[in-house]
């Protein structure tokens, strides 16, 4: 293989185009971003051996709706109750909107 052929295989969209075109870009985004959120909370809770029984007691909440904030599926969380928990936890949340990269394209 020649190395011009190698380089033309990986010419195309971005990940990101793709869902974008699909119209699901901001669906899988906030997704992913929740998982993150969920899995940080629960190594959070670990690191500090609160339990959720705890962990909801100390936010005044159900521990149905602490459930709901650890479910990495469920984006339907307030920041409000983010932040709460984040607080209960000894952290902060930092929510940040950046411009997006300019995509690179190759000419002809």
């Amino acid at each position: 293989m020649k190395k011009a052929d190698h380089e033309d295989l990986h010419i195309g969209s971005s990940f990101s185009e793709y869902l974008k075109s699909e119209g699901i870009r901001n669906e899988v985004e906030s997704a992913a971003i929740k998982r993150v959120l969920a899995w940080q909370f629960e190594q959070a809770m670990a690191a500090q051996q609160k339990c959720k029984r705890a962990m909801a007691k100390e936010l005044k909440t159900s521990r149905s709706q602490l459930d709901r904030l650890l479910d990495p599926e469920n984006t339907a969380v307030s920041l409000e109750t983010i932040t709460r928990a984040a607080t209960a936890l000894g952290k902060h949340v930092i929510v940040e909107i950046r411009d997006k990269p300019i995509s690179k394209r190759r000419a002809g």
